[in-house]
Formats: structure tokens, C-alpha cells, sequence
């Protein structure tokens, strides 16, 4: 099964659909799927466009509304989680996930769900520590400031993707789990972002929730997005069914970056189509209860609590699951139309009147599991919001005392960089046009085919050197060589197959590597520092500071 992923999508899905039809044209390969890491913007119409945390001047329809009217229908299962760039009324529709149109599928808050055997795990939104308490209190119309903390994660998401004990093969998060970047070539890295150094020194360059669900669930697969740069790494873990992880962080959608990288994974099942997780559902409804619509303080349950603090599912809640859905978990291809559909060339923006609905998908979804819509509480009042402020958690690695500034801008120049993709920009020469990179299969240290390394020093060569490396011990550490472990087999459970037979595919757990699709040209003197003693955030061009300033004014 090969699967596309994208960094920032940005509301360019005409672009990305096309650069994926040019790959399998070049390349004589099938995309089954492709998962989205976030700032999808699912924009339907003009008044969505008040509902993004963004300035006026980035306040664009793009092309998802296509989509959405059904004008457009996505040629490739497409699976996305929310960043912080989003439109945010119509994301809130579906906390438990649903579809967006049809073929494009939102995982909501957090959620696991299987496609053709590869279980997928996703978190949604960014880390910012002083909403990470509280419940889910934001609905349409949003102020200046529920806007951006509509997208920022919260404690009971992290704690219900906690709880999961079956493997997960691939996790998806918007910004990065605090610590990887000790686990790739950092030098390389700052390198081109010079501004990561300070945030790194205090290990505030990410998000620790991330971070820690990494370390509890050990995924085959890590991908992130939202600083917009490429980045991979492999982080090993003192656990002999589950080793090590794969991180891969990727652009935005531009000419000459890195938003797009396709892996190839090994199949269990020919039927490419979205399946709910019984482990998951059995969470989700043990849980329920912990729901919050309020602002304040809302605390997870931990041991030495006299609730229930455990919401691991016994063998019971999970036979419970499979009865009320009567042992189908596929999901229902129930899209349904909400908000207005736009018409560029009948209606004006003015046309459009922002509302908040409750979607049909959600209602379906919480009635078969009897939980609660967090909207649906918020609008009708109609069943009681469940707090357990009064407990305190104990647990040593809780995520709330962690901090992380909200965003970090990574732009070095949009305004500079040209908006379409042409197929100059995207042209592959016939020989070399891809790199395979075996993904944890190395069993010297030695080796130099590292994991999703394009080693192209431009577009249209391929160098010999390791210009761009994974440090294999780590870090700058050698000490920490040790504790790699290279004796593990291929990762366990991943799994599906393509639409199509392909003659000579690669071998299972292989990275499809494409040069053409990277970061270049960036330019340099952004990066140097000035002589003037500076802050430790990057200094930004007038033009781009309302977009990255964070709610309390700063960068």
C-alpha cells in the first residue's frame, strides 16, 4: 500500500492532487491514500472564512469548496487531521471525525481508525499550555480569542489516546513531539533554522503531550507538520516488539519544498476503506463522562482517585462495542451537505450568513455509542457537562505542566514565493527520480541508506554524498549509541494493498523519496543572525507579524 502524506496542506488541493497524479504518472506507481498533517482548511463557503485564525489578507476560498459542492470529487482516499489554521466552525461539526466531502475524511479531536489492516492514530490542533485543561467550551461565532483556542489541544484527547494497549502503526500530529529533533541530523536543521536553537535549549520546541504519547504508544510511524521544514528522525525505544518509531516532519505546499512524501507499507487487506477501531470506540464511550464544555479546569482521573481511573477497555467493553455496531466497523459514507455550497461565478461572499449546525454524522455516531456531541451540549443545553475538577491528577507525566510557545513561524519570504505549481517546477527526470531509503531495516549503524534522506543537492541530480544525514547514535551524544537496537524485524501489523497489481514494487516498510519536491533557493541571509543582540524568536518581516503573533502579542 503506498500512502501519500502532506505536510501543511493550506487549502491547496488542487495542487497536491495534481503533484500526486504527476508522481504515478512519472513514476508508474498507485497512491491508495493520502493522510493530511494538518491546516487542511475546509473553507465551504465565504462566511467559514471568518472562522480562521488567520489576517483578512489570508482569508482565501482556495479550492476545497469544489469539493464540498461536489463540482470536484477527490481521486484518492483522503485522510486529514485539524492544525492551526483551520476553518474551525465546520471542523467543530465532527469532534469525533466524519467526512468532510466526500472521499476526504477528518479524524475530529483524536482519533484511531484502521484502513485495509494500517491502524492510524491521530491528534489534531497545536499545544498551548493555558487552555490544555479545559473542555471543549468554543462554538460558532467565535471572538478574537476563542478563535485560537478553538484549535489547541486539550488534556482529555491526550488522555483517551493514552489509554490504547493494541500497536498503532502511524500517529499524526499538527506540530512536533518535544525531543526529536535530538534523534535527526539537528545540525542540519538549524542550519536553515537558526531560530529553533533557543526553543531547543529549553526543550520547549514542540509539544510534550506529543512527546508523550510517542513515548506510550511507539508507533511505526511519527508525521507532523506546522514548522514548515522537512525533517526525519528515528527514535528507538527499550521495547522489543515495538523499537522504534519513523518521524517525518514536511512542508508546506509550494514550488521546490518538501510537502510530500510517499511510503510504501506492507498489506493485510485489498479493501482501501476507512474502519472504526473497537479499542477506540470502547474508550471513547468509558470516557464520556469526562466531557467538558467549560472554561475551567477540567483534571483526568489519576491513581490514588476514587473513580475509575484506568479507562484501559477490558475484553467485556470492547465484546460490548462489537455488539451494538453488530461487528461492523466500516464507516458509513454518510456525507451530508451543511452549510451552503459556493458558486465563484454566481454568488457573492456577501450571500453568505454564518450559522452553526449539528451534523447529521455526529448525531448518527453519538447515538449508536450513546456519548455526547460536545456542540450539541454547548447549542441545546440538552444533557449534562460532566466535570471532575474536584480530583486531582497524580500521574508523574501528566502533559499540563509542560509549556511551548503557541506557534513558530517558519516562513522565510511567502509573499516571494510564486503560488502555482507548474509542471516545470514539478518536472522529474526519467532516471533517478526517486530515492528508496530503507526504513528501519538497517542492521549496521554503518549504513548510509538512512530513512527518508533525499540526498539530491538540487532538482534534477542526485549527489553521492551524505549531504543530508540522520545521526545515527541520536544526538551529539555518543554515549547514547548504545542504546539503539538494530535486531528488530519489520514492524508488525502494517498492512493493505494497493488498488492496483504493480509490477516490481519495493519491498515492505520502503520510503519513496522524491527530490523534486523539496525545500531549495531558500534564502540565506534570512538565516544569518544580525549583529545586534536579538531575542531568541525569529525576527519577522513586518507583513507576516499579525500571522504568527501569538494571543498575549508576542511571537
Amino acid at each position: 500500500m503506498k500512502i501519500a502524506v502532506e505536510g501543511c496542506a493550506h487549502g491547496e488541493l488542487d495542487k497536491i492532487y495534481e503533484t500526486i497524479d504527476m508522481l504515478e504518472k512519472k513514476n508508474n506507481i498507485k497512491i491508495d491514500m493520502l493522510l493530511i498533517c494538518g491546516d487542511f482548511q475546509s473553507v465551504r463557503n465565504p462566511a467559514d472564512l471568518n472562522c480562521m485564525a488567520v489576517p483578512p489578507k489570508y482569508r482565501t476560498m482556495n479550492s476545497f469548496y469544489k469539493y464540498y459542492s461536489g463540482e470536484k470529487l477527490a481521486p484518492v482516499l483522503t485522510i486529514f487531521i485539524g492544525g492551526n489554521h483551520e476553518a474551525s466552525n465546520y471542523l467543530s461539526e465532527l469532534p469525533y471525525g466524519g467526512w468532510v466531502c466526500p472521499n476526504i475524511f477528518y479524524m475530529g479531536y483524536a482519533n484511531v481508525i484502521n484502513v485495509a489492516g494500517v491502524r492510524i492514530a491521530g491528534l489534531s490542533g497545536i499545544y498551548k499550555a493555558r487552555d490544555y485543561l479545559r473542555g471543549h467550551y468554543e462554538s460558532p461565532p467565535y471572538n478574537e480569542s476563542s478563535k485560537k483556542s478553538v484549535y489547541h489541544i486539550r488534556n482529555l484527547d491526550v488522555f483517551r489516546l493514552k489509554q490504547l494497549q493494541n500497536p498503532v502503526d502511524i500517529c499524526l500530529s499538527h506540530d512536533w513531539p518535544t525531543g526529536v529533533y535530538n534523534y535527526g541530523n539537528k545540525e542540519e536543521l538549524l542550519r536553515w533554522k537558526p531560530f529553533f536553537r533557543e526553543e531547543m535549549k529549553t526543550n520547549k520546541l514542540g509539544s510534550q503531550p506529543a512527546e508523550e504519547l510517542l513515548r506510550k504508544l511507539k508507533p511505526s510511524y511519527w508525521f507532523s507538520a506546522h514548522l514548515h521544514c522537512k525533517f526525519s528522525a528515528i527514535i528507538p525505544h527499550d521495547d522489543q516488539l515495538r523499537p522504534e518509531t519513523k518521524f517525518l516532519a514536511l512542508d508546506k505546499c509550494l514550488p521546490r519544498r518538501s510537502f510530500l512524501q510517499v511510503v510504501d507499507i506492507e498489506s493485510k487487506s485489498d479493501k482501501v476503506q476507512i474502519e472504526y477501531d473497537a479499542e477506540w470506540l470502547s474508550i471513547l464511550r468509558s470516557t464520556d463522562h469526562l466531557l467538558s464544555v467549560s472554561n475551567k479546569a477540567n483534571y483526568m482521573p489519576g491513581q490514588g482517585s476514587e473513580e475509575r481511573w484506568d479507562f484501559r477497555p477490558s475484553d467485556e467493553e470492547i465484546q460490548f462495542v462489537k455488539k451494538l455496531l453488530n461487528t461492523d466497523f466500516s464507516v458509513p459514507e454518510n456525507f451530508s451537505v451543511t452549510a451552503p455550497t459556493y458558486n465563484s461565478e454566481q454568488q457573492s461572499p456577501s450571500d453568505f450568513v454564518l450559522k452553526t449546525y449539528i451534523n447529521p454524522q455526529t448525531e448518527v455516531f453519538c447515538k449508536n455509542l450513546n456519548i455526547m456531541d460536545p456542540l450539541d451540549v454547548i447549542l441545546n443545553k440538552s444533557r449534562e457537562s460532566f466535570s471532575i475538577s474536584d480530583f486531582c491528577a497524580t500521574d508523574t507525566d501528566m502533559s499540563y505542566q509542560s509549556s511551548n510557545p503557541e506557534e513558530i513561524s517558519m516562513d522565510e519570504d511567502d509573499d516571494d514565493v510564486p503560488s502555482e505549481v507548474s509542471k516545470t517546477d514539478m518536472d522529474i527526470e526519467p532516471s533517478d527520480d526517486f530515492i528508496i531509503d530503507r526504513v528501519g531495516s538497517r542492521s549496521d549503524s554503518s549504513s548510509s541508506d538512512d530513512f527518508v534522506i533525499d540526498k539530491s543537492g538540487s532538482q534534477y541530480e542526485v549527489l553521492e554524498t551524505d549531504d543530508f544525514f540522520i545521526d545515527k547514535v541520536g544526538s551529539l551524544n555518543n554515549d547514547v549509541q548504545n542504546d539503539f537496537s538494530r535486531n528488530a524485524t519489520s514492524s508488525p501489523n502494517l498492512c493493505s494493498t494497493p488498488i492496483s497489481k504493480i509490477e516490481h514494487r519495493p519491498k515492505p516498510t520502503e520510503v519513496i523519496a522524491f527530490p523534486e519536491i523539496r525545500e531549495e533557493n531558500i534564502c540565506i541571509e534570512n538565516n544569518v543572525a544580525n549583529d545586534e543582540p536579538s531575542p531568541s524568536f525569529k525576527k519577522f518581516k513586518r507583513r507576516n507579524y499579525d500571522l504568527y503573533k501569538s494571543e498575549d502579542g508576542t511571537i
